[in-house]
């Protein structure tokens, strides 16, 4: 079973990265990343480190807490 906030994480960072209509490369591009590792991530793939979360959040332009935020907030 994966980690809920793995599935989280990754939901979150595809609504984000498509609502600011980045492609997965244009986005990893932004963060320093390869375009694999952000499809591996987004698909709950990877057990993403702190420090590719903060990478992608400064991508995107959010707050880190924002790639963890539940609908149900």
């Amino acid at each position: 079973m994966l980690s809920n906030a793995r599935t989280l994480f990754a939901k979150r960072l595809k609504e984000l990265r498509q609502s600011r209509g980045f492609s997965q490369e244009s986005l990893a591009d932004r963060a320093g990343l390869h375009r694999t590792y952000v499809g591996s991530v987004e698909r709950a793939e990877r057990n993403v480190s702190i420090d590719n979360m903060e990478r992608i959040a400064q991508a995107l332009e959010v707050d880190i807490a924002e790639l963890l935020r539940s609908d149900r907030e």
